[in-house]
Formats: structure tokens, C-alpha cells, sequence
């Protein structure tokens, strides 16, 4: 349901508690997919002149946790986990079981410490992506059964932003490192393709258009058909042909196997960013 055609007592009013880069991405998607209107959201931030833009969508911004908590129903908490102490103590009083839900997309924090802070609130933990602001996200969601309902409403608000996926909370470390981090890690593949482009005599506006398409097609692929990775692979390759020759290199050059410990230790970090 759109978030301007929603009748006033249907309305879902969400407070963002911290303004960064995910924060500001969520507000964007969510205002763009119709799922929330603008005035419906309020996103805060210690520093909120950095949230200018916002305020020309017509969401609403401001510094004051506690207000953007008593004014919505929906609070999504994305501060970085070293904050997170200080944010639970300033909005627990706040909060009204009855009234509010809380979602976390703080990494490493567990709903065993959210709940020890918000006693009786329905918590769900989300781990999306910053492609949520061009509705691309890949996010993972888990809550306890008792609150099977507020996942249920946060998981299609997030299916507005993308794709989504229920799993266990032990996973959610794994996630971060694979879909979070691995926006980056799969940039910079692109970035390295496009860098190979140059070298091969395109321009390098042109090298990065094709790599990053080609990177888009290959994705595609697989989520439209539903293939393996191998078999589309398999489709391209031919016997002593130039596309094996090529993977064959970056294999004996540790391509994968970079990748494969590079989202190892971004879980290993992950696991230590709350108290670090």
C-alpha cells in the first residue's frame, strides 16, 4: 500500500535514529517504492544540517532521539554498534510496547542485548545493503517467534527495497560479511574489470559502462533462471577458447580464494565490532 494513499489511522510513521550513509539510504528507498510517505518519516542525527537533502523530500529531520521515537510507531535503529548503549538508555522510557516496534540494522548487536534494554518491545534485526536507496538491497531478517508479527510487517517494507530473506540470528554475522561488506568487494571487481578494460584500449568511461553491465548481465542471469554460477559459466567457455584462458589466470592468481577469505574476515570483524 503506497505510503500517500494510506488512510490517517493506517498510517506507519518510522523514526530513523542515525542519519548515515544506510540511514539515509532507507528513507530514500522507502519514499521512493510509496511505502512510506515523506512526512511520515523522521530521520535524526546528532549533526542534522547533514541531512539537508532529506528535508527537501519533505522527511522530516532533527537531533532529538526522543521525540522521533514519540512520534512514530516503527523505530529503525542504525547507529554504529558503539553507540548503541547510549542510544537503548536514552529511548527505552520511550518506548510503549503496545505501540512501538524496533527495528535494528546495527551490526553485531544481538536481540538478546536489545531486549535486556527494551523489555517487552517486539525487536526484529535486519541486515539490508546500501542499494536499499535504488530498491536492489539483498536484506536478511531474523526475530524470535513471540514477534513473528512485527517481522512479518518489517519484511515487506524491506521487500520494497529489494530482495529478502528470513534466517536464523546466528546467521546475521555471515550476512553482513556477504551482503553488507560484499557491495564493496563486488565494486571493486567491477572496478578491476573496468581497469583491465583501459588496458585493452578502451576509454575510461566506456570500460567502466561495459564492466559494470556485464556485471549486471552475468547477475541476472542467474537470479532469472535460477542457474548455477558454472552452468552460465559453461556457457560461455569453449575449448581453448579466450574465456578460459582468462579464468584459468585469475584462478592461478588466487581470485577466488581472495574473495572467499576476504568475506571470512569481514565476518570475523563483524562478530567484534559490539564492545570493540
Amino acid at each position: 500500500m503506497g505510503g500517500a494513499k494510506q488512510k490517517a489511522d493506517e498510517r506507519r510513521r518510522i523514526a530513523i535514529l542515525g542519519g548515515g550513509n544506510l540511514g539515509q539510504a532507507l528513507a530514500r528507498g522507502w519514499t521512493a517504492a510509496g511505502v512510506v510517505a515523506a512526512g511520515d518519516l523522521h530521520v535524526v542525527r546528532r549533526r542534522p544540517e547533514r541531512l539537508s537533502e532529506l528535508g527537501t523530500l519533505g522527511i522530516t529531520t532533527g537531533s532529538d532521539n526522543r521525540a522521533a521515537t514519540e512520534a512514530a510507531e516503527l523505530i529503525v535503529i542504525a547507529v554504529q554498534p558503539q553507540q548503541i548503549e547510549g542510544l537503548l538508555g536514552e529511548i527505552a522510557s520511550t518506548l510503549d510496547p503496545t505501540r512501538h516496534r524496533v527495528v535494528s540494522v546495527v551490526s553485531g548487536v544481538s536481540i538478546a542485548v536489545l531486549s535486556s534494554h527494551l523489555t517487552g518491545v517486539p525487536l526484529v534485526r535486519a541486515m539490508p545493503n546500501t542499494a536499499v536507496s535504488i530498491r536492489e538491497s539483498m536484506t536478511c531478517l531474523a526475530a524470535s517467534p513471540a514477534h513473528a508479527g512485527a517481522l512479518a510487517e518489517v519484511r515487506v517494507l524491506f521487500e520494497a527495497l529489494g530482495s529478502t530473506l528470513e534466517i536464523e540470528e546466528e546467521m546475521m554475522i555471515p550476512a553482513t560479511a556477504l551482503c553488507a561488506c560484499g557491495v564493496a568487494f563486488f565494486l571493486r571487481a567491477v572496478r578491476a574489470a573496468s581497469q583491465g578494460g583501459i588496458e585493452i584500449g578502451f576509454h575510461p568511461d566506456e570500460a567502466m559502462l561495459l564492466a559494470a553491465q556485464t556485471a549486471r548481465g552475468a547477475a541476472s542471469l542467474m537470479l532469472r533462471a535460477g542457474s548455477h554460477p558454472e552452468a552460465e559459466i559453461d556457457r560461455v567457455t569453449t575449448p581453448r577458447g579466450c574465456t578460459i584462458a582468462g579464468l584459468n589466470e585469475m584462478e592461478h592468481q588466487g581470485f577466488s580464494s581472495a574473495l572467499i577469505k576476504g568475506i571470512l574476515l569481514s565476518a570475523d570483524k563483524a562478530a567484534g565490532l559490539y564492545g570493540s
